[in-house]
């Protein structure tokens, strides 16, 4: 792929990153995990927007966006969290395309709903993949740039656009909705280790409000809520399982897995491990992880049981929505 300089970073903004899908497959057992967006669904309509490929390198920020400036003329476009874009100080509209000019700044502040913007480029950012994808994986420091968050001073490329870009506009109606209130329902699936927690644990497990907590980040959500109750089994086991009622013999661990370590839940996301000796009880779907990418600290999550056959028609259903025939119309 050809490509050009396209911005300068004057602000980097908090961990700001670029990431990529599918993202870094097949590589999970030297230690290195998928990573890429934390809110598939706004990651993606921010790229149809721009016409590229739906999965190309965009810019995730979380919490405090960057202070970019433009070496080319181009095409964005701004989606999931608010976080009062500007370009020259005026403001920029979330969820369609934006042109932008050579000189050009755009500025972002502190969330003022969600967590996680994405800012996509024509082109795609075609920063050097590394083990097949740009994802970021900070604790490892490989994709991206150079290995971790974008800084200050650097200047990021994208790839050759070779046709022109028509402005569309995200339809409202299928966009993702970013909970601004307390409490957010999230989609479970029962397993892999619900039987540790038997009927009671279970009901309780799902009936309680859980408050995300401070030290969270993108390898996992930590949760804090009332006392867990677990199975007999969970007491009654083998030596080689732990101690801890929520000790297990190790055992894999799926993206979307509620880890439950000791009396702490913990959602395992797009950076988490792939094995250990913790019980996983639940696990959010595929379809419902952008939940979790836009919850912010202090907000508390209901988790919703749902079937196997629901949660892959909440993916399908997410898959027919992102594509640019569904998602966009002209403006």
């Amino acid at each position: 792929m050809i490509s050009r300089p396209f911005f300068e970073v004057v602000e980097p903004g908090l961990e700001t990153s670029v990431q990529e899908l599918p993202g870094r497959i097949g590589h999970w057992e030297q230690g290195f995990p998928p990573s890429g967006p934390a809110d598939v669904w706004s990651f993606r309509l921010a790229n149809l927007l721009v016409g590229n490929d739906r999965d190309a390198a965009a810019l995730e920020c979380q919490f405090l966006g960057p202070t970019l400036r433009f070496l080319q003329d181009g095409v964005i476009a701004v989606t999931g969290a608010e976080m009062t874009p500007r370009l020259d100080g005026e403001a920029v509209a979330l969820w369609q395309t934006v042109s932008v000019r050579r000189g050009q700044v755009l500025t972002t502040g502190g969330g003022r709903t969600g967590a996680r913007m994405y800012i996509a480029f024509a082109g795609g950012i075609d920063t050097p993949p590394v083990l097949g994808s740009r994802a970021t994986f900070h604790m490892a420091g490989v994709g991206g740039v150079e290995g971790f968050a974008i800084k200050a001073g650097q200047v990021l490329p994208v790839g050759q656009v070779t046709a022109p870009v028509t402005s569309h506009q995200a339809i409202p109606e299928m966009r993702p909705e970013i909970e601004t209130g307390k409490r957010v329902a999230v989609e479970v699936v029962a397993g892999p280790n619900d039987d540790w927690l038997g009927e009671e644990g279970v009901a309780g497990f799902l009936a309680a409000d859980w408050t995300v907590l401070a030290q969270s980040n993108r390898t996992g959500m930590r949760l804090k809520g009332p006392t867990i109750t677990f199975a007999p089994r969970a007491y009654d086991k083998l030596p080689e399982h732990g101690q801890d009622p929520a000790n297990i013999l190790d055992h894999g661990y799926p993206v979307g897995g509620i880890n439950v370590a000791g009396q702490t839940p913990i959602v395992l996301l797009q950076d988490a491990p792939s094995t250990g000796g913790f019980i996983n009880p639940f696990t959010v779907p595929s379809a419902a992880l952008w939940k979790l990418g836009q919850i912010r600290p202090g907000q508390q999550i209901r988790f919703k049981a749902i079937t196997l056959d629901e949660a892959h028609e909440m993916r399908r259903r997410q898959d027919r929505i992102c594509t640019a025939d569904q998602a966009l119309r002209p403006i």
